[in-house]
C-alpha cells in the first residue's frame, strides 16, 4: 500500500502543484487539507474540488474561523502583538491552527508523512515544523518547493504541463496569504523596495484618501475579549469580521515593511489588517485606564516577546504558555467600552469608560475639586531626585580631583623642562646657602 501524504493545501499555485509532483515522485496518494479562517475569496468547497481534480485522493475542508478567532486572534489582541511594533501576526497566527488540524487528519487518514508549500526562504516552513515537532514528532515532513529546489517559473511550467484547474501567475505575480486576521502580500514589482505598492494590491481596504463620512465605533471588552460592536452582542469573529469590512473601507490597516525574517533575510511585505489594527488601537487604550502603571510597563516587555515568539513558529513552546499566563491575569479588569472614529485609514480613540477604571477624576483635575494634595509634591520631588542629587555631587567631586591632579602634573611638567643651566644655577645657590 503507498504512503498517504497529508497536504496543508490552500488552492494556490504552490499546493495544486504539489498534489501530483508528490504522487509521481514518492509513488504516494495525496490527501489535502484546506483550514478555512475567514480567508473570503474563492468558495471552499471549489478550493475541495479543484484538489480532487489535481490528483488527491482524498480533499477535507475545516471550518475552523470561530475558532482562529476566539483562540488565536483573541490571545494575539490581548497580548497587543505586533512583531517589529507593526505587523499583527497575520500569516503567524494562522500556522500553529492548520498544523493541529494536519495532524488530526494525519491520524484519521493513515498519513505518515505532512507536506506544505513553503520555500527555505520564509517563515513558514519553521512555524508548520516547529508546531509538528511539538504535536507529531514521528511525522516525516516533505516541502517540496524547497526540498526539490521548485521555483516559482518550474510551478509555473509544470502547472501548464499537467493541465491542472489552477491560473498560473505569470499575469499575477504576487504571492498572497489571508485570514480572517489580514491579509499579505509579497513578490512581483513588490521585491524593489524603491516601487509604491499600487491599489491593486489591496483587497481588504479602500483607498485611505478617497473622501467619505467618517464612521463612529464603539466596542466593548469583557476582560480583554471584544463581546461587543455599537451594544451588539457578536462572537470574536463576528467582531473581527464586521471590523474588517468597517475598518477596511476607511482605509484603515494599510502596512508597508521591511521586516525581519527568522531566517536572517530582510523582506518586504504589504499587509492589509484593518480589523486587526483597530482592535488592537481599541485594546491598547482600555489597558492603559485599567492596567496600573509598573505592570502595564512590564506586559509591554511580554508583549513584544509573545509576538517575536509567534512570529518565529514558536506557538507551542513553553515560553509562550507561561506568558500567556501572565497575559491572563492582566486581562482580569481590562473591561469597559472604547468609542473609536474611524476615518482616512486611521483608528482614532475618542472615549474610553470602565467601571474598573484607574482613572480617578477628582485626582486629575485641575479645577474646583481637585482631591490631589499638592503640598506632598515637594517633599516627593526631593526625594525621588535624591539619587540623582548624590551621584551628581560625586561625579563633581570626581571631576575636581581630576582638575587637581591635572594641575600638579602641568606644574611637575613645567619644573621638568627648566633649562639645564637654570636648574645648576638654582642648585649652587641653595649649596651656598647651606
Amino acid at each position: 500500500m503507498p504512503d498517504r501524504v497529508v497536504l496543508a493545501y490552500s488552492g494556490g499555485l504552490d499546493t495544486s502543484v504539489a498534489i501530483p509532483y508528490l504522487a509521481e515522485k514518492m509513488n504516494a496518494e495525496v490527501v489535502c487539507v484546506a483550514v478555512d479562517l475567514g480567508q473570503g475569496g474563492e468558495d471552499m468547497e471549489l478550493i475541495q474540488k479543484r484538489a480532487l481534480d489535481c490528483g488527491a485522493v482524498e480533499s477535507v475542508v475545516v471550518d475552523a474561523r470561530e475558532e482562529f478567532a476566539a483562540d488565536f486572534c483573541v490571545p494575539a489582541l490581548q497580548a497587543n502583538a505586533l512583531y517589529m511594533d507593526r505587523y499583527p501576526l497575520v500569516s503567524s497566527l494562522s500556522r500553529p491552527l492548520i498544523v493541529k488540524h494536519l495532524v488530526s487528519a494525519a491520524k484519521g487518514f493513515g498519513g505518515t508523512i505532512v507536506s506544505h508549500g513553503c520555500t527555505g526562504k520564509g517563515n513558514d516552513q519553521v512555524r508548520f515544523e516547529a508546531g509538528l515537532a511539538a504535536l507529531a514528532p514521528d511525522l516525516e515532513i516533505i516541502a517540496p518547493a524547497r526540498d526539490f529546489a521548485w521555483t516559482r517559473d518550474k510551478a509555473i511550467e509544470y502547472a501548464e504541463a499537467k493541465g491542472l484547474p489552477i491560473e498560473t501567475s505569470k499575469k499575477n505575480p504576487f504571492s498572497i496569504d489571508q485570514n480572517l486576521w489580514g491579509r499579505a502580500v509579497e513578490t512581483g514589482f513588490l521585491e524593489d523596495i524603491w516601487n509604491g505598492p499600487t491599489e491593486e494590491v489591496y483587497s481588504y481596504t479602500a483607498d485611505p484618501k478617497q473622501s467619505r463620512p467618517a464612521d463612529e465605533v464603539v466596542i466593548t471588552f469583557e476582560q480583554g475579549v471584544p463581546v461587543k460592536v455599537d451594544g451588539r452582542a457578536l462572537t470574536p469573529f463576528q467582531v473581527i469580521d464586521e471590523l474588517n469590512k468597517r475598518a477596511g473601507a476607511q482605509g484603515v490597516g494599510r502596512i508597508d515593511m521591511v521586516e525581519d525574517r527568522l531566517v536572517g533575510i530582510k523582506s518586504r511585505e504589504v499587509y492589509e489588517a484593518p480589523g486587526a489594527i483597530a482592535l488592537i488601537a481599541a485594546h491598547k487604550e482600555l489597558e492603559s485606564v485599567t492596567v496600573e502603571r509598573d505592570l502595564a510597563r512590564f506586559k509591554r516587555g511580554a508583549d513584544q516577546r509573545w509576538s517575536e515568539l509567534v512570529y518565529d513558529g514558536l506557538w507551542f513552546s513553553p515560553l509562550r504558555n507561561a506568558l500567556d499566563a501572565l497575559i491572563a491575569d492582566v486581562q482580569k479588569h481590562v473591561t469597559g467600552e472604547i468609542r473609536m472614529t474611524l476615518h482616512g485609514g486611521n483608528a482614532t480613540v475618542t472615549g474610553r469608560r470602565s467601571d474598573d477604571s484607574l482613572y480617578d477624576f477628582s485626582l486629575a483635575t485641575y479645577d474646583t475639586g481637585d482631591t490631589f494634595d499638592q503640598s506632598l509634591a515637594k517633599g516627593f520631588v526631593q526625594l525621588f531626585s535624591l539619587p540623582a542629587k548624590i551621584a551628581a555631587a560625586r561625579r563633581e567631586k570626581a571631576l575636581s580631583c581630576t582638575k587637581v591632579a591635572a594641575g600638579a602634573q602641568e606644574l611637575g611638567g613645567a619644573r621638568d623642562t627648566m633649562p639645564t643651566t637654570t636648574k645648576r644655577a638654582r642648585s649652587l645657590n641653595t649649596a651656598r646657602r647651606r
